[in-house]
């Protein structure tokens, strides 16, 4: 038995996080354990999405987190790790001045990614192993400024596409109507050659949401007690949430337009049920760096 340790650092729109996992080599094969997830409530999309560029305050923050991310990997003893940042970093002006500055002051060197490697990453967990691979699966990942929607038909990724809608650009009407049409359109035409499809949620809001809805781990959310959950939360002020259902501060505001966004998809591929597996872009981070790994030695 081989084991190592892997950390994933993704710097979202809404948060960043870091995820320390043991990746156990046996003659059978590989496992992946999670090991320690730290989340920073750092939300870039702020800026990126309103003023065009990063803020120097919000730079100071995130290179602190960094470099608090470093030390943590040191503390674990990790061996392989790698920084992927989404759509806050790639749209802001002075990504390059941020990049290089995190990178001197932490010696963290940060990839932006593009909507379709992100979701080629999450899809990439085999996360319909976990479920039946003879189904139809529409994958849904909800962020910060964008959401990446992947059909996986028999284990097999079949088409996939990134669109500039996310939480945070919703709490901050900074969203372009046509956007709703054309995901609509988008999910239409591709659910026609299947009879069923069932939707599978990514984030930390579906997760958030499966959490209250008190449902068993493993079985699904239906369409009915999500939008019950949905009507219930918008309902109760900002207050309310962060007591009533005990919500961080930076998750009781884009619970709602992340329910909202997963409830149309649902709608719009004709799904009944949503299945939520603990999993997201970090998760399929650690695999992508394996798999690298492997495919370079």
């Amino acid at each position: 038995m081989n084991i190592k340790k892997f950390a994933a650092i993704d710097i979202g729109s809404n948060a960043m996080r870091v995820l320390i996992s043991n990746v156990i080599e046996t003659k059978e094969g590989v496992h992946f354990q999670k090991n320690t997830l730290v989340r920073a409530p750092i939300r870039l999309g702020e800026d990126s999405f309103t003023l065009g560029e990063i803020s120097k305050k919000s730079i100071k923050r995130l290179t602190s987190a960094m470099k608090a991310f470093k030390l943590l990997m040191k503390v674990h003893g990790v061996s392989h790790y790698q920084a992927f940042a989404t759509s806050a970093l790639r749209e802001a002006n002075n990504r390059s001045n941020v990049l290089e500055h995190v990178r001197r002051k932490s010696g963290i060197n940060i990839e932006i990614i593009d909507g379709i490697k992100e979701a080629e990453i999450i899809s990439n967990t085999k996360i319909s192993d976990l479920l039946n691979s003879q189904k139809t699966f529409l994958l849904v990942d909800v962020g910060g400024g964008s959401t990446e929607f992947t059909f996986i038909n028999e284990g097999k990724r079949v088409s996939s596409k990134s669109f500039k809608i996310g939480t945070v650009r919703l709490i901050n009407k900074l969203l372009d109507e046509r956007v709703w049409d054309a995901i609509r359109i988008w999910i239409i035409n591709n659910a026609k050659p299947y009879k069923k499809i069932t939707l599978i949620g990514s984030g930390g809001n579906i997760n958030k949401l499966f959490k209250l809805s008190k449902i068993r781990e493993g079985k699904p959310l239906s369409i009915i007690k999500l939008n019950q959950i949905f009507m219930e939360l918008e309902s109760l002020t900002y207050e309310e949430r962060i007591v009533k259902f005990e919500l961080n501060p930076d998750r009781a505001d884009v619970i709602i337009p992340a329910a909202r966004i997963y409830l149309k998809a649902l709608e719009w591929s004709g799904g009944k049920k949503i299945y939520v597996p603990k999993f997201g872009l970090s998760d399929g981070m650690i695999k992508f760096m394996h798999k690298n790994l492997i495919k370079n030695h």
